[in-house]
């Protein structure tokens, strides 16, 4: 008889004990922080694929543009003496070795107008932004200074002059490049050098950054000729295919750009922003673009041809609404979910004696998980919002009712299902803003604090 004492006492200090329900309640949020880390990395998962299926689109359209160029390439000769000695005579001679060198010149004005059509790309249920771009190159070279690069007139090759350029997509190019230079029409030819390796830079932060660029280059000339020593004109067509960016690098000792687009969510980045305010339009944009040489820490000539993509300025064409971005941030809030969800059925337990059983606050947070999985399945074949609404409703609809089963009147579950369709609003809010989220969230979690310890204040703990 003592053993079933026991044993009806030791069910009612279960049945009972705050501190036992919480240690519980504790335990198991931690397991369930197992599944919620298995979800986050399908998230990944599943983001990683979608990069590739991009690149994939990219790669059969056109990568990113990175524009470099026109540049002048002009070769001279250098000299360097070296001395020998005869290992049997023990006499030394001087021998003079000759070796061809180049310099680069950059232009002195770079004009770029274009219009950039841009459309939507589907393989599967992924989907990325490619364009095709038409862009007029004008500009003019003036004298080239080798002075500055202390090489003597007598060293220069004036006839083998060439113009070269620089760009990451050449699988994208419409069009034959022609150059017309001072009323001289001259052809360019793709060709591999050392400069078209995989190359890169150290960017402002700190990050190795890699780039790929090809080079295009015209058959030689007789600058000297041509120009007569006056600056000479050049203009050029660009016409080419492209995925997600397209960008210049700076190189005029003026450098103006315009482009205008169909598409309203562009994304101006790089080093220098258009400066006229009103270039997004209803249609697209209309973007202005003007750098001076006083603008970019770099001169206008070099005897090497430098790395200076981090300089470069444009337009990416982002899909404003990335879904498994949005869905990373709702599974950050996880743990919240879950805690706060188990803290309210715990006061409801405490203040009305209603006993849940471990295994139903299982139950629940398994409830809870299948949002995210849900959310993330769903959100892939249709609208982020429609998805959160549709899983929100589900998970809300599924505790709802299974709270119903365990509390057997509707008082309860009604307050429960209302309570989590607003804590689930208080998470969409956070994660549709960025610049106000940490400040809506702060002052979200101070309410529901304030909530708690009104809800709580009559509990007696001992």
């Amino acid at each position: 008889m003592s053993e079933q004492i026991k044993t009806r006492r030791t069910k009612n200090w279960i049945q009972t004990s705050i501190t036992f329900r919480m240690v519980i309640i504790g335990i198991l949020i931690l397991v369930l922080l197992i599944p919620l880390a298995f979800i986050k990395e399908l998230i990944r998962e599943r983001k990683s694929l979608q990069s590739q299926v991009v690149s994939e689109i990219n790669a059969n359209w056109g990568d990113e543009i990175l524009l470099y160029g026109p540049i002048l390439k002009i070769p001279y000769t250098t000299y360097s003496e070296r001395t020998m000695t005869d290992s049997k005579t023990k006499k030394t001679q001087t021998i003079r070795e000759k070796e061809i060198q180049y310099a680069y010149f950059f232009p002195d004005k770079l004009t770029i107008d274009g219009n950039i059509n841009t459309e939507m790309k589907h393989k599967g249920m992924y989907t990325t932004s490619v364009y095709t771009t038409q862009s007029k190159l004008m500009g003019s070279f003036g004298n080239p200074d080798f002075k500055v690069l202390e090489i003597p007139d007598k060293n220069i090759i004036w006839g083998k002059a060439q113009i070269i350029m620089q760009t990451t997509n050449l699988k994208g190019i419409k069009d034959p490049l022609n150059i017309n230079l001072a009323d001289k029409n001259l052809s360019f030819e793709s060709k591999f050098s050392n400069t078209s390796k995989n190359e890169g830079y150290y960017a402002k932060n700190g990050e190795y950054i890699t780039t790929t660029k090809h080079d295009v280059v015209t058959k030689s000339f007789n600058y000297k000729k041509i120009s007569k020593g006056k600056p000479i004109s050049f203009s050029m067509d660009f016409n080419v295919s492209g995925s997600q960016q397209f960008r210049v690098i700076p190189i005029g000792k003026e450098t103006t750009m315009h482009l205008t687009s169909n598409w309203k969510d562009a994304g101006f980045e790089g080093e220098y922003l258009p400066y006229n305010p009103d270039k997004i339009k209803d249609h697209g944009f209309d973007a202005h673009w003007k750098v001076l040489q006083m603008n970019r820490p770099f001169s206008q000539q070099f005897n090497y041809l430098p790395k200076l993509d981090e300089y470069a300025f444009g337009v990416n064409f982002f899909i404003p609404v990335d879904d498994y971005q949005q869905n990373e941030r709702t599974a950050k809030y996880g743990y919240l979910v879950i805690a706060l969800t188990f803290l309210l059925f715990f006061l409801i337990q405490t203040l009305s004696k209603i006993y849940i059983h471990p295994f139903q606050y299982l139950m629940i947070g398994l409830a809870l998980i299948i949002f995210y999985t849900l959310l993330v399945s769903i959100s892939e074949h249709s609208d982020f919002n429609q998805a959160y609404l549709i899983a929100g409703g589900s998970i809300i609809g599924l505790i709802t009712l299974y709270s119903k089963s365990i509390m057997k009147t509707w008082r309860f579950p009604l307050f429960i299902g209302i309570s989590l369709i607003a804590l689930y609003s208080f998470i969409f809010v956070i994660i549709q803003l960025e610049n106000y989220a940490l400040l809506v969230g702060s002052i979200g979690l101070l309410l529901i604090l304030a909530v708690v310890m009104f809800a709580s204040r009559k509990i007696e703990w001992s």
